[in-house]
This record gives C-alpha cells, sequence and structure tokens, in this order.
C-alpha cells in the first residue's frame, strides 16, 4: 500500500472527529513514513508494519471518545464511549448487549424511582403542616426531609455506580480488543 492510499484510508476512517485531532494524527503517521523512508524502508513496508489503516482509525476513535469522556463526563460523551467500546468488541455484541440492557433498564428504573422519592418527600414536607400527620406536624415535615435526602443519597450513589459501570465497560472492551487483535490481525 502507497503512503498515500494509507492516509486517505485512515482520513475517511477519522471523518467526524474535530478537524485539529484528524490533522494531528495524519500528521503523525505521516511522520512514521517519513522516518520509515529515512531508514531506507519502502513506503509498502512502512505501511505494513503500521498494520490495517481501518482498523487504527477504529482505535484512534475508540480512544478520542474515551477521552472526551474521561474530560466531560457528561451522558452524550458516556453513550458515545459506550458505544465506541461496543463498536470495537462488535464479537461480543450478541453477549454485552442484553447485560447491557439489562442493567441499563435496572439503573434507569431506580433513578425513577429516587426522583419519585424526592418529590414524594417533597410533597409529604409541604402537606405536613396543614394535615394531622402521626405525631404531628414537625413529624411530617421531618419525615419529608428525610424521605428527600434520602432519596437524593440514592440518586448519588447511583451516580457513582453508573460512572463505575461506564469505566468497568471501557476496561473491559480495551482488554478484550487487546486480547482478540492478534486473533483479528490477518496472517502473513
Amino acid at each position: 500500500m502507497t503512503r498515500q492510499a494509507f492516509i486517505a484510508r485512515l482520513r475517511e476512517g477519522l471523518r467526524g472527529l474535530p478537524p485539529q485531532a484528524v490533522a494531528d494524527i495524519v500528521a503523525d503517521y505521516e511522520t512514521h513514513f517519513t522516518e520509515g523512508e529515512a531508514a531506507g524502508r519502502t513506503e509498502a513496508e512502512v505501511a505494513a508494519a503500521l498494520g490495517d489503516p481501518d482498523r487504527l482509525a477504529r482505535e484512534l476513535r475508540a480512544e478520542a471518545t474515551l477521552a472526551r469522556w474521561r474530560e466531560e463526563r457528561s451522558p452524550s460523551s458516556a453513550a458515545a464511549a459506550i458505544f465506541a467500546v461496543l463498536g470495537l468488541g462488535a464479537i461480543d455484541i450478541l453477549i454485552l448487549l442484553p447485560i447491557l440492557m439489562g442493567i441499563g433498564g435496572a439503573l434507569f428504573g431506580l433513578y425513577i424511582a429516587a426522583i419519585a422519592g424526592f418529590f414524594a418527600g417533597g410533597v409529604v414536607f409541604a402537606a405536613a403542616p396543614f394535615v394531622d400527620p402521626p405525631g404531628g406536624p414537625v413529624a411530617g415535615v421531618l419525615a419529608g426531609i428525610g424521605i428527600m435526602a434520602g432519596s437524593a443519597s440514592v440518586g448519588a450513589v447511583l451516580t457513582l455506580v453508573t460512572i463505575g459501570l461506564i469505566n468497568a465497560l471501557v476496561w473491559y472492551g480495551r482488554l478484550h480488543y487487546r486480547l482478540l487483535k492478534p486473533a483479528l490481525e490477518p496472517q502473513a
């Protein structure tokens, strides 16, 4: 493969990344070709040593998405990180997807329960002075505050669990891909 063909396929695979990131990556691989040619190797030898540009682009896209997750910690970057890891571990999609859907559904349900509990505590807090709860209005106000605090605590713990699960998924995807990488490489 020629230098131009390698760079063109790499650029095509990196489409969608920020232009500056693509330029930096392409410049890095151009440097590999320049150094290889200075050492007396042909473009084909350098390209073969670098590997498949499509595979490199997938890995680099996943790395960029994971770096975005580490910087932003937002729901959109978390979703992008999950999909990037799933893209790398496409062989496991039939195994991981049902598990991830079950865990995601359970977490979503628990988040909804925490939000509902918080609002229920707010209703108890607001209504306690106007109704006659067991223990009197002060007990009702304190019970409402307690329910809201408990729900907020559950929400905070769920957020930490979600971050931990996303980090574990990223770790698993990287480990699994690195273990499978020799088997996925074309044999010489």
